[in-house]
């Protein structure tokens, strides 16, 4: 990461379960933050309730709630469950004042009025590994919430992806791995890991016509204005 002048990495929760491990490193490393929930694909895990989640949020280290969201592409009855995971998760978020990671996999419009319905807009996040359409994007930046790309945006038939990136303002977009998935040009089919986003900040910067280093700044200052947090260096 430092190599690649990637200043800092927010370790995403999937799982109560493994929340331990991912808050060990996030204490270990100055330059790693953590954030907590339950993805809406877990299941046979522990079921969150708004008051644990807000709980664990009042961790230092811990800098918003999710992954939550959605996913129907694995579960095509469009499980009610997964709704209610989601509204706790945005409760939760509410009254810790912390931002929300948000998932949607086939689920835009069920996202989206999630989202509207109990006020994800007075805290924002961000709508991570975005792959939806420039419509989607542009109503969620009008709840406040940042698109961020991940190595899908290198990848030559991700015309959608691009289009989107071509759009959405740079002051509201953040680079991600999804790690281990996804890994970027000229990486593709890898492990993903943490160094590899600056080729997706590079993607960004040629898409937008613009240095790199430009991209460096401003989704640093992106991150540290979501995420209330403040690094040091000149780095994405």
């Amino acid at each position: 990461m430092r190599d690649a002048r990637v200043a800092a990495a927010l370790c995403i929760g999937v799982s109560l379960e493994g929340l331990p491990g991912i808050l060990a490193l996030a204490e270990r490393y100055a330059n790693l933050y953590a954030s907590t929930g339950v993805h809406p694909e877990q299941q046979d895990c522990t079921e969150p309730d708004v008051a644990e989640l807000v709980r664990l949020a009042g961790h230092p280290r811990i800098l918003g709630i999710g992954e939550t969201g959605l996913d129907y592409y694995w579960h095509k009855d469009r499980p009610e469950w997964q709704r209610t995971r989601f509204r706790t998760h945005i409760q939760a978020a509410k009254l810790a004042g912390k931002p929300l990671i948000v998932h949607t996999r086939d689920a835009a419009e069920d996202t989206l009025q999630i989202m509207k319905e109990e006020g994800a807009d007075k805290v924002g996040g961000v709508m991570h590994c975005f792959t939806e359409t420039v419509s989607v994007a542009e109503r969620a930046l009008s709840m406040g919430f940042h698109i961020s790309f991940s190595g899908i945006v290198t990848f030559k038939n991700a015309k959608q992806v691009k289009d989107v990136a071509r759009q959405v303002p740079l002051d509201r977009i953040l680079v991600e791995t999804d790690a281990p998935y996804l890994a970027p040009s000229p990486h593709r089919g890898q492990v993903n890991e943490p160094a590899y986003v600056r080729h997706v900040a590079e993607e960004i910067a040629r898409l937008k016509g613009v240095d790199i280093g430009e991209v460096e700044q401003i989704t640093t200052a992106n991150f540290c204005s979501l995420f209330n947090v403040s690094l040091y260096g000149n780095a994405q």
